[in-house]
C-alpha cells in the first residue's frame, strides 16, 4: 500500500512538472552525504503554534522540514531553498500511512514550497521535499519509534538510510546501537 501511494505522489509530482516549459538545470551529484549541512532556518510559514520536530537537508540546496502543532494534532511540511533566485522546481509532501491522508505541493517556486498539513496526534508520518533534482523521503518517522528510513535523490543516484528518530529519544527511548 505503501508504494502504491508513494506511486500517486511521483504521478502527481511528475503531471505537475510537466505542466511548465521550464526545465530544471541538472545538478552535479554531491560528493558524500556528509558533505556540509545546507540547513537553513524554518521561516514560521506553518503557522503558530507549529514546532520543529525533524528536518533533513536536501543536498547543498535547502533543508525540508517537519513540524508539529500539539494543540491540533497537525503536521506541517515546508522545503526552503538555501538562497532564493530564479524559480525552480519544488515540492513538499507530508502523508500518514495509518489514515490514508497525503498531501502534496509542487511548482515552481523562489524560496519555499509548502505549507502542507496532515492530521497525525500519536501516528507516525512520511514527509519529503525536493528541489530541483534533488529531493528526501522520510518513512515511518516522529512515532516514537527507534529509527525511521530515509531515502536521498540526487539525480539517478539514490541512498537508503536508517536515522535515529528524535520523537524517540525525547521519550527517553535509547537506539541501542
Amino acid at each position: 500500500m505503501r508504494k502504491s501511494r508513494r506511486a500517486a505522489v511521483v504521478v502527481a509530482l511528475a503531471a505537475l512538472a510537466a505542466g511548465s516549459t521550464a526545465t530544471a538545470m541538472a545538478q552535479p551529484a554531491a560528493a558524500a552525504p556528509a558533505a556540509a549541512s545546507a540547513q537553513v532556518a524554518y521561516n514560521g510559514v506553518c503557522g503558530s503554534g507549529y514546532s520543529v520536530v525533524n528536518w533533513a537537508d536536501i543536498g547543498k540546496q535547502g533543508t525540508v522540514y517537519l513540524t508539529y502543532n500539539s494543540g491540533s494534532g497537525k503536521n506541517c511540511v515546508v522545503t526552503i531553498r538555501k538562497t532564493s533566485g530564479s524559480p525552480v522546481y519544488m515540492f513538499s509532501y507530508v502523508g500518514v500511512p495509518a489514515t490514508g491522508e497525503a498531501h502534496v505541493d509542487g511548482d515552481y517556486y523562489y524560496s519555499y514550497a509548502g505549507p502542507v498539513y496532515a492530521y497525525g496526534r500519536g501516528l507516525c508520518v512520511d514527509w519529503a521535499g525536493g528541489i530541483s533534482n534533488q529531493e528526501t523521503w522520510t518513512y515511518g518517522s516522529n512515532c516514537g519509534a527507534l529509527v525511521a528510513t530515509r531515502v536521498t535523490k540526487n539525480g539517478e543516484t539514490t541512498a537508503r538510510s536508517n536515522v535515529d528518530e528524535p520523537s524517540a529519544s525525547r521519550a527517553g527511548v535509547t537506539a541501542g546501537r
